[in-house]
């Protein structure tokens, strides 16, 4: 669907539950994507399979989930998503995953996020996205500004993570922004 320099964005399929029921059932892995919010994981084959037959039926202008494959292997890595579209305001909130542990620290969700980035500035002609992390996920935090995101605020201490508090980042980045990069 997308190719970037290390990513490809295609379709979610249904055998994609396999590999996100083996993410969100790794503490790893939910402890960076979820901040280790207990409703992200663990999860039964079940309730995977109900989730993805959600996903899968939902129109492109509510939401759209993506796999991400690396390229050189052509490996399901990740997921990468957007919801909350709306196209009267022109905003839409994105969210990324990288599930395989040997892939994290090589810029391969960055690669994903600026594909998406394209696509819904371009296809979508948005005005504004957004997303967010925990003020503990240095490594989102360094690749969100690197892509041009900008911090505009924070939920003080409302993170709660292995009884220590976080707060909640979140990140914006405008089309004029992505357009003309300072």
């Amino acid at each position: 669907m997308f190719e970037g320099k290390s990513v490809r964005l295609r379709a979610l399929r249904a055998e994609d539950a396999e590999h996100h029921l083996r993410w969100r059932n790794d503490p790893e892995v939910v402890r960076w994507a979820a901040a280790g919010d207990p409703s992200f994981g663990p999860v039964t084959a079940e309730a995977v399979g109900i989730a993805f037959g959600t996903m899968l039926r939902l129109s492109p202008r509510e939401s759209a989930v993506f796999t991400v494959e690396d390229l050189a292997s052509g490996r399901v890595i990740g997921m990468a998503d957007f919801r909350d579209l709306d196209p009267y305001a022109g905003v839409a909130t994105l969210g990324i995953t990288i599930g395989e542990r040997e892939f994290w620290g090589r810029g391969h969700g960055s690669d994903a996020l600026r594909l998406l980035i394209g696509h819904l500035f371009g296809a979508y002609g948005l005005s504004r996205l957004e997303l967010d992390t925990w003020s503990g996920n240095e490594r989102a935090v360094r690749a969100f500004a690197g892509l041009g995101f900008r911090e505009e605020g924070r939920r003080r201490s409302a993170v709660l993570m292995e009884g220590r508090r976080y707060d909640s980042v979140l990140f914006g980045m405008l089309r004029e922004e992505w357009a003309n990069p300072a």
